[in-house]
């Protein structure tokens, strides 16, 4: 399963457009633009099992750094300040990495 099939491809593009400059990402604006705040809960556990590239059950730092990737081929690495920024975000047990329900929690809030 890809992205696209769970997304309209030009959201996508218009969502990684926005955020193609360096420290632009912010993650309420992307989750809205990509259309991710109009998905039901397993439409977004979905896009959480995309992302967790490593299969692990979370999403770590290092998968964080590429979630726009996990979006589109032409999506770029977060700086670490973003990264840093949507962990702070979506960790709320604080345990350092995003687990499927606080990844939905994180695009709820949206």
């Amino acid at each position: 399963m890809s992205m696209s099939d769970l997304l309209a491809p030009a959201d996508i593009s218009k969502a990684l457009g926005a955020c193609a400059a360096a420290e632009s990402f912010n993650h309420k604006k992307f989750f809205e633009t990509v259309g991710m705040k109009k998905k039901s809960k397993e439409e977004v556990k979905k896009i959480f099992y995309i992302l967790d590239q490593d299969r692990s059950g979370f999403i770590e730092e290092d998968e964080l750094k590429l979630v726009l990737k996990g979006f589109g081929s032409e999506g770029r690495a977060l700086s670490d300040k973003e990264t840093k920024a949507l962990l702070a975000a979506g960790d709320k047990d604080g345990d350092g990495k995003i687990g499927i329900d606080e990844f939905a929690t994180l695009v709820a809030e949206c």
